[in-house]
């Protein structure tokens, strides 16, 4: 089976397809045959070597996606072959199959599609770790939502909506204000790292926000500490674009929040997989959440998917897709291809 497999940390260049034999599954893991990849940019720190967990070499980068069940192990009685299922964290997603553990595996309705959950489950979740535990949003309530246009970006917007709260989108340039708009944002800023907490304050009357969801990196760290409203809370969520240095509490005003918010303290059983997946999948069916598919590639062009991520230029999710998928036309960064069969995916 094909893999990509990565041998030094470096630039996506490292990114290189090899041959590996094909998993077989030990007790209570399963062989999935991969649909649909979601790129993160976990991956990324994967790829450069920073990111925690996955930086032994040589490894297949990948975290989530979608595909069929194609052999269980011994004691598995969750799921059997042709199973259609989904993942949010099981490394090593970057392949045509993979092996997991089948509590980590979640069974995928036949009304969503590949797609839609390879795109869904690592964002998704995070999204509404985001929304719920982290600041509980609701009417009167007015977040700060950092990258608005982005994978994450675009599905807080939406939740924000739903559960009756306002929020303020930053993008990084115009052509993007629409995304975020459509999502729900009920004003948009177009800002660089530097300069929009003046205008969150200009469109708060002063008063700023009562959460910020940063997942920019340091750069923006002060500035959402200054867009922020008398205990208002920061979820810092986005280490992996830059270190952010040591800070002394005493420079925090306004008496202040801090967070760093990890989805797997969010899902920490399966039952928590279950649910919470399913509050996903039933958002989706209602129409009320919509997963924005910004770049489908090929699993040979990994690298470029790495490249337009980093670029900042696409907008909502980038899927890889391994094996032989026709249908598609890799590498396009939009949301307008044909759609795949949505009954299987």
């Amino acid at each position: 089976m094909q893999s990509i497999v990565i041998r030094e940390h470096g630039g996506p260049e490292v990114l290189r397809v090899e041959a590996l034999p094909e998993p077989k599954p030990s007790y209570k893991e399963v062989v999935v045959n991969v649909a649909a990849v979601g790129v993160n940019y976990m991956d990324v720190g994967t790829r450069e070597g920073y990111a925690r967990g996955n930086t032994t070499l040589p490894l297949t980068p990948g975290v989530e996606g979608a595909g069929t069940v194609i052999a269980v192990g011994a004691d598995v009685t969750c799921l059997k072959v042709g199973d259609r299922v989904a993942w949010y964290f099981v490394w090593g997603s970057y392949s045509e199959q993979i092996v997991a553990p089948a509590s980590a595996l979640v069974p995928l309705p036949d009304d969503i599609d590949f797609e839609t959950a390879a795109g869904l489950m690592m964002q998704g979740l995070t999204a509404s770790h985001l929304v719920f535990e982290t600041f509980a949003i609701g009417p009167g309530k007015t977040a700060l939502v950092h990258s608005a246009a982005g994978g994450v970006g675009l599905l807080v917007t939406q939740m924000i909506k739903l559960l009756g709260g306002r929020s303020i989108g930053r993008v990084s340039s115009n052509e993007k204000i629409e995304a975020a708009q459509s999502a729900g944002a009920n004003a948009v800023i177009t800002s660089t790292a530097q300069g929009f907490a003046d205008e969150v304050l200009l469109l708060t009357e002063g008063e700023g926000v009562n959460v910020a969801y940063d997942g920019s990196g340091a750069t923006t760290f002060w500035g959402s500490v200054a867009a922020l409203g008398y205990h208002g809370v920061l979820a810092y969520y986005g280490p992996l674009f830059a270190p952010l240095k040591p800070i002394d509490v005493t420079d925090l005003p306004k008496s202040i929040h801090v967070t760093y918010p990890i989805v797997m303290h969010h899902v920490r059983t399966r039952s928590d997989l279950l649910r919470r997946t399913k509050q996903l999948f039933d958002w989706i069916r209602a129409g009320d959440l919509k997963v924005k598919i910004g770049g489908r590639y090929s699993l040979a062009d990994a690298a470029q998917a790495h490249r337009d991520l980093q670029s900042r230029r696409t907008t909502g999710k980038l899927l890889l897709f391994p094996g032989d998928h026709e249908r598609h036309e890799f590498g396009r960064a939009n949301d307008e291809l044909p759609p795949r069969d949505r009954k299987r995916g």
